[in-house]
């Protein structure tokens, strides 16, 4: 009985962990760009136990021999799913969102671990007064967007016209200083496993990534110089979540009913040491 309910609780755990990252996916079904998680399970240690020595008493068993008795299972692996979401038009020209899927704009963050560049798919920017009647690129949650050269874009003068080019320039009009550029900071992801979610719909290298046996540019690329015009964004449109709602209250609707099936077992297992121990 304390096996069954070790095995029970131990899936049990892993199965609430599944509801949050669900419940996390239809919490941000509306968020601009979200990316939705997708998490397979596999089986903790088996054991294998030998019930019948003789051979010859096996044959024309059709399963594989001997008994398999597991501890539970587990999640073994949790990964973004970077599909495209639905494009949809704003007309405001500073909105922009990619239609490549393993494209980020970088941005600055200041937390409790000082300032650090982050991704984002997020293309909702905005203007905000900086000193020197200076405009700063801002992202809608306040962070600092990045130029091909890592530093915030500051934005001079009375702006009459802004554009975002295809391959990702930020083309500024001003009355005082004519147009004006700036290459928007893009990144190209290849591994994005080793990439974590850090909230605020925002992506970042882990600490101590160098110890897994990567670099930076194993992981993304910058797309400067020629290679910008990998970059393929357009303007006065945002990327929508990837959520698809149906499925994933389809899922967590199976989800809830393996959590109470695995309840149900420890009750049961509960059930029958009481019967056990009330033997005299």
């Amino acid at each position: 009985m304390n096996r069954t309910m070790m095995t029970a609780t131990n899936t049990l755990n892993q199965l609430q962990s599944k509801i949050d990252q669900i419940s996390n996916d239809i919490a941000n079904v509306d968020t601009t760009a979200y990316k939705k998680t997708q998490t397979s399970f596999n089986d903790l240690l088996t054991q294998s136990f030998n019930n019948q020595p003789s051979e010859t008493k096996e044959k024309g068993r059709l399963t594989a021999p001997r008994i398999r008795q597991g501890t539970g299972a587990m999640i073994s692996q949790s990964q973004l799913v970077l599909s495209q979401g639905a494009l949809k038009t704003t007309d405001s020209n500073l909105d922009a969102a990619f239609t490549r899927d393993d494209q980020f704009f970088t941005v600055s963050v200041q937390d409790d671990n000082g300032v650090n560049t982050r991704l984002t798919r997020d293309g909702a920017f905005y203007l905000s007064p900086n000193a020197n009647d200076q405009m700063m690129l801002v992202t809608s949650a306040g962070h600092k967007v990045l130029d091909e050269n890592g530093e915030p874009i500051l934005i001079e003068g009375n702006i009459k016209d802004i554009k975002i080019s295809e391959n990702g320039l930020l083309i500024v009009d001003t009355e005082e200083n004519g147009e004006k550029s700036f290459g928007l900071g893009i990144v190209s992801v290849k591994k994005l496993q080793f990439l974590d979610r850090l909230g605020g719909n925002l992506l970042g290298l882990p600490k101590n990534f160098t110890a897994l046996g990567v670099t930076e540019d194993d992981i993304m690329t910058a797309l400067t110089g020629d290679s910008r015009n990998q970059a393929a964004v357009r303007q006065g449109t945002l990327e929508s979540s990837n959520v698809d709602l149906s499925k994933e209250m389809t899922d967590l609707i199976n989800v809830q009913r393996s959590y109470q099936f695995q309840s149900r077992a420890v009750t049961m297992a509960d059930q029958m040491s009481g019967l056990v121990n009330g033997i005299r």
